[in-house]
């Protein structure tokens, strides 16, 4: 998680940079852009999710952390901002998250079962705060932050069928909170935002195994998702 923020402040540190050396007495472009109550976009983006697992008992050294393998995902969603004032806006990001993770578990020999491919495709819908610095030139920074709730479309939460069948089971609904930061660039026809946020859950999402004593699921206390997405924004 660490050096995704970090890559991400180098990144909007160098298009920053890059925007003062070129344009230190540029003409404004989109002006009035910020001062209507109401402002529409999209985004495009990618993520990488994880999981965070509390256990209730600690058997070992690594001897029950149940190992995440991520991989790279893509978001797509839409945007509707209303002005506070000059430095506030309300800000609500329906969008779709999809996203894989592969779960190892600990205390199998060998074989399969062990192994657990964790596919969601989450619909998601924050309310954030974004809180803007003062224009300078072409570019604006800002932060960002609020809740979210989350419905995951292959959580298998109804599903009979447990790990002892091969199923794993989440929880339909999630709920989170999101911070991050980002950069608007007045641009001559539009405004382009890009912007690194991280998302953390904070409700339990395991559906547990029907038996108490699951080796999958019988020693986890609580899994949570953590996650970072970088996104582009159109408005």
């Amino acid at each position: 998680m660490k050096k995704w923020f970090l890559c991400g402040l180098g990144f909007l540190s160098i298009a920053v940079s890059l925007n003062a050396q070129f344009n230190e007495n540029p003409i404004l472009n989109k002006e009035n852009e910020d001062k209507k109550l109401l402002n529409w976009g999209y985004f495009l983006g990618f993520n990488q999710y994880d999981f965070k697992f509390d256990y209730k008992e600690d058997l070992g050294p690594r001897g029950t952390d149940v190992l995440v393998s991520k991989s790279l995902g893509f978001n797509v969603g839409l945007i509707g901002e209303m002005r506070l004032n000059e430095f506030l806006d309300l800000r609500l990001e329906p969008g779709l998250h999809h996203t894989q993770r592969i779960l190892g578990f600990p205390g199998f020999d060998d074989g399969n079962d062990p192994i657990r491919e964790v596919k969601s495709t989450y619909i998601n819908f924050p309310l954030l705060l974004k809180a803007s610095a003062k224009r300078f030139g072409n570019w604006k920074p800002f932060l960002i932050g609020g809740g979210s709730m989350t419905l995951n479309l292959g959580s298998n939460e109804d599903s009979l069928d447990d790990n002892s069948a091969g199923t794993f089971r989440m929880k339909k609904w999630v709920y989170n909170y999101e911070l991050g930061f980002g950069i608007d660039f007045y641009l001559e026809y539009f405004k382009f935002s890009p912007s690194i946020r991280g998302v953390f859950a904070i409700t339990d999402e395991l559906v547990r195994d029907n038996d108490p004593n699951s080796p999958w699921t019988g020693n986890i206390d609580a899994m949570r998702t953590r996650g970072i997405f970088v996104n582009f924004t159109f408005e």
